[in-house]
């Protein structure tokens, strides 16, 4: 499974670049907008030129990160099978009933969330695309059987240091692009932005009023992981109003140690998860030695919420952003 909170992130603006789309008959070359549907599209993706004859019709999931975007596009009924965990909480009925209907081939994982899947079951489905890569499955071993492999921007190998909404509106078009639904994508991004913005305009003037830490935390003891400038956590604090007591630290996610996070004391707390039991999230933060030092403790100013509202950027962090505001309110002190 790709909800692992030490993944490497890139910008999706630098990462989805469309390349060149040429339809027969000496159609557009590289460099030139691209004309869905009319030929063989290039497009890059994690730095690796991924080309498609025509736009995709049968897609495997193997990661729940693109689930919101083919939704949108109305392009969901071509996935023909899912592997990893599709918690409902993250979807409406309309979308639930979609991915309820897509046949599961596994959601076995390792003890790091990692997915554990076969190729030949993968190759079995013969799939156009795959979205999401898993450790045995990576872009060489898909396109030696003919199978193009599409990964989230946030999930590559390179990054760079920060990342903003614009990187969730990027992946709509680029997915728009790719399935050639570039009206239904643009319809999308406005609504992304309306929303975006209808929380700006509550919590504008708010900033600095109030602190804030976005955590994985590890359930039964062990490492701790706190989001720099490098993740979506940080502009999601920023558009609720929040500032990151990390927003010094360029990192994506990185180890913090208990003292660490006691010195910075955010007032308030958003812990992230893959699986499991909430409660037992919350209590690997409460429980640590000193926590009652916090002002997100001993406030009870915490909020659980599963790793996909936060990363990668998707349509779900909007959600994510709305949940953070609900939950606390704007960035001032109530």
């Amino acid at each position: 499974m790709r909800g692992s909170p030490i993944l490497p992130a890139v910008s999706g603006l630098a990462a989805l670049l469309v390349l060149a789309a040429c339809g027969a008959g000496g159609g557009a070359g590289v460099g030139a907008d691209p004309q869905p549907g009319d030929g063989p599209l290039t497009v890059t993706n994690c730095g690796a030129e991924v080309t498609f004859d025509r736009p995709p019709e049968r897609v495997v999931l193997l990661s729940s990160a693109a689930v919101p975007f083919l939704h949108e596009l109305g392009v969901l009924d071509r996935v023909v099978a899912r592997a990893g965990q599709y918690p409902a909480e993250y979807y409406d009925e309309p979308t639930l009933a979609e991915v309820d209907e897509i046949p599961l081939l596994t959601d076995k994982t390792d003890t790091a969330g990692h997915l554990q899947i076969s190729r030949e079951v993968v190759i079995a489905q013969r799939p156009d695309v795959v979205l999401g890569g898993v450790d045995n499955l990576d872009r060489q071993t898909l396109a030696s059987a003919g199978i193009a492999l599409l990964e989230e921007p946030a999930m590559c190998d390179a990054g760079l240091p920060a990342v903003s909404f614009d990187d969730v509106y990027a992946q709509m078009q680029f997915y728009g692009t790719v399935f050639d639904r570039t009206d239904e994508a643009a319809r999308a991004v406005v609504d992304l932005r309306e929303r975006v913005d209808a929380v700006a305009a509550t919590t504008d003037g708010a900033a600095g009023t109030r602190t804030a830490a976005v955590l994985y935390p590890t359930v039964g003891g062990g490492v701790t992981y706190a989001y720099g400038t490098g993740s979506m956590a940080h502009p999601q604090l920023e558009a609720a109003g929040l500032t990151n007591v990390f927003g010094d630290v360029e990192d994506r996610v990185f180890e913090v140690t208990r003292e660490e996070l006691i010195g910075r004391n955010p007032d308030v707390l958003v812990l992230l998860y893959g699986d499991g039991d909430p409660q037992l999230v919350e209590d690997a933060v409460t429980s640590l030695p000193g926590a009652s030092g916090m002002t997100a403790v001993r406030e009870g100013n915490i909020l659980v919420q599963l790793f996909n509202f936060t990363e990668p950027p998707t349509p779900l962090s909007v959600v994510g952003l709305e949940r953070i505001v609900e939950r606390f309110g704007t960035g001032t002190t109530p």
